[in-house]
């Protein structure tokens, strides 16, 4: 048994939905991708852009996200912000996260 790639694996499953509600969590107001990173990054939560920019996609498609180009500046950029659907997501993420990861903890701790 390979203990690096299991627990690799591990972290992976572990960090897909967080990432999920990570976003979320960040798009209150308008950003655009790199920024996102940035603030992550940041927050000690490395994401790769190409990992970012495909899960910008699937939630705008899922109805979480809106979009919108702003060609102001030298370089447009395409801005994420979450919808009334988005916020109602992710509260209920949000508080199911709280719940669970308290109840998480509290099972951790008894392994001490």
């Amino acid at each position: 048994m390979d203990i690096a790639h299991t627990v690799s694996g591990l972290i992976l499953e572990l960090r897909r939905g967080t990432l999920i509600l990570l976003v979320l969590s960040q798009l209150r107001e308008p950003m655009y991708g790199y920024q996102l990173v940035k603030r992550l990054n940041d927050h000690a939560v490395p994401i790769d852009a190409n990992t970012l920019y495909p899960l910008l996609r699937r939630l705008e498609g899922q109805g979480l996200l809106a979009s919108s180009w702003n060609t102001d500046e030298n370089k447009p950029r395409k801005y994420y912000q979450i919808t009334p659907e988005g916020k109602q997501v992710y509260n209920a993420t949000k508080t199911y996260w709280q719940d669970f990861s308290a109840n998480v903890d509290q099972l951790l701790e008894v392994d001490q």
